[in-house]
């Protein structure tokens, strides 16, 4: 286990993409890297926001699609979980927990995260989040991602099971 914050602190690499569209339907996702350190476990912080609003590239200057990030959706994947979205990304199962998703419960409310391989109508992988509050409030994000795109993020979940798991080795 790494004992040093200092350097923990500042390693915080993150992974993001961005899926605008003209129905304005898109999703932006950011998968963020905490490795383990001291006695806290290490995790994958997931954001995820529903697109806001459309492009005008013709506009003077260009109007880009923004996402709504001061409503995103968060969510935490400890090593298991990680394993478990690597699983559907390599082929070894068709969805999580058989398209159950998995379940986070907390003290503001819950959270079912599905993760899926798609073939039809093209091949591809969904990520959904579904949160709902105590209060009643139910909100949900989903993003597509291309084949390459999941590859790239199964080999960066692979990637990150070490740092999750131990933490970043210290440099004396």
């Amino acid at each position: 286990m790494n004992t040093n914050t200092e350097t923990t602190a500042a390693y915080r690499p993150s992974l993001a993409f961005y899926h605008a569209n003209a129905k304005c339907t898109g999703c932006a996702a950011n998968f963020e890297l905490h490795p383990a350190h001291d006695a806290v476990d290490g995790y994958m912080f997931v954001r995820m926001a529903n697109q806001m609003t459309l492009a005008d590239r013709a506009a003077n200057p260009p109007v880009y699609p923004r996402f709504d990030w001061d409503n995103e959706i968060t969510f935490k994947l400890d090593v298991i979980e990680v394993a478990r979205l690597v699983r559907v990304l390599r082929g070894e199962e068709e969805s999580l927990e058989d398209g159950k998703g998995l379940f986070h419960i907390s003290a503001e409310g819950s959270m079912r995260v599905c993760f899926r391989h798609m073939v039809e109508p093209l091949n591809c992988y969904s990520l959904e989040a579904y949160r709902r509050t105590k209060d009643g409030k139910e909100d949900n994000a989903r993003i597509i991602l291309a084949t390459a795109e999941a590859t790239a993020l199964c080999l960066a979940f692979e990637m990150s099971i070490v740092p999750i798991a131990f933490g970043v080795p210290r440099v004396d």
